[in-house]
């Protein structure tokens, strides 16, 4: 399984960024679809995840303000950030788990707010 993510980027407060990563290397597309995101000396932590069958799952730091979506046909994960705030800079992580197989994890982007 391969992931190619991209939308990182610069932001002030309160603006919008969409990251994508589209995944290949599975013909059956993937089991859930997801996004974590890493700030220097702290753990990674959950922003969202989807599957095809469930509601998407968003932490709670990001509800109202974040929305993840899912294209089965392509197997691309997508995460629309609204009202992006100071502590939402990090590097976000595109994560893929397959129906059959080990998960994947991408390279990592940055996300850089300021205020």
């Amino acid at each position: 399984v391969q992931l190619q993510a991209s939308g990182g980027g610069s932001v002030q407060t309160g603006g919008s960024l969409r990251l994508s990563c589209a995944a290949s290397g599975s013909r059956i597309g993937f089991r859930k679809m997801g996004w974590y995101r890493q700030t220097p000396g702290k753990q990674r932590e959950l922003v969202a995840t989807i599957t095809s069958r469930t509601n998407p799952n968003l932490a709670d730091s990001v509800k109202g303000r974040f929305a993840i979506s899912m294209d089965d046909v392509r197997n691309t994960v997508y995460l629309q950030m609204t009202d992006l705030k100071v502590e939402d800079t990090a590097v976000y992580y595109c994560n893929v788990v397959p129906y059959f197989g080990q998960e994947t994890w991408g390279q990592g982007t940055l996300v850089t707010v300021s205020s």
